[in-house]
């Protein structure tokens, strides 16, 4: 079982791995960056290099992340082995970074957000995968109720037992306040939900093109 600090520092390092390859491993700061960023995360986190730093080697214990030492690197950079791990394909794993980095989200939403990851060939094709996950020997996800106004039932992972938290820098640790609330469940029209995706995909290459000017 994983925390949700652990799940969000994993789900950034699969989204990074996935989406900007020339760029992965990652350092430290970029893992921190990732993790800290303010577009395709709910909710928003600030952790510092020291809280990241220590989640990696706690992940890199248990065997869910690895350090690389490259040479001309200047800085050790670490790499995710989640999907090793968990014995999964790139589907799988997309969908499963997009859970962590997210929350609830219906297979609709996992369609459009996990784009830049990974290719679906159809909306059948992502349920058929989130199935798979859910009727495992060991369920990665399961299947909640539909939401009030939405058609589609909502699938979480169960790789943790608690929300994704904000941090709190006085607790001195991993001090945790109450857990962002989800915005309210309506129905949007197909062109708002297509204007969302879009302005995600943009804040998203932006970071993209920070992290490669070395703008962290």
């Amino acid at each position: 079982m994983l925390s949700s600090e652990e799940a969000r520092v994993l789900g950034a390092m699969v989204e990074k791995a996935m989406t900007t390859p020339d760029n992965y491993p990652m350092s430290l700061n970029a893992v921190v960056t990732a993790c800290n960023q303010v577009s395709n995360r709910e909710p928003v986190v600030s952790y510092d290099e020291a809280q990241v730093e220590l989640i990696l080697r706690g992940l890199a214990d248990r065997g869910l992340a690895k350090m690389v030492h490259r040479p001309g690197d200047r800085v050790v950079k670490y790499r995710h082995a989640l999907d090793a791990d968990l014995e999964v394909g790139a589907q799988e794993i997309a969908l499963l970074a997009v859970l962590f980095l997210r929350g609830a989200q219906t297979p609709g939403e996992l369609r459009q957000r996990t784009q830049r990851y990974v290719e679906f060939a159809s909306l059948p094709e992502l349920e058929t995968t989130l199935e798979g996950l859910r009727h495992r020997d060991r369920a990665l996800v399961e299947r909640l109720d539909r939401r009030p106004g939405q058609k589609e039932h909502r699938y979480r992972h169960l790789l943790t037992d608690e929300e994704p938290s904000m941090v709190s820098h006085d607790a001195g640790g991993f001090g945790e306040t109450d857990p962002m609330p989800s915005p309210p469940a309506a129905a949007e029209p197909d062109a708002v939900a297509e204007l969302r995706a879009e302005v995600e995909e943009l804040r998203s290459r932006v970071d993209q093109i920070a992290e490669a000017l070395g703008l962290e």
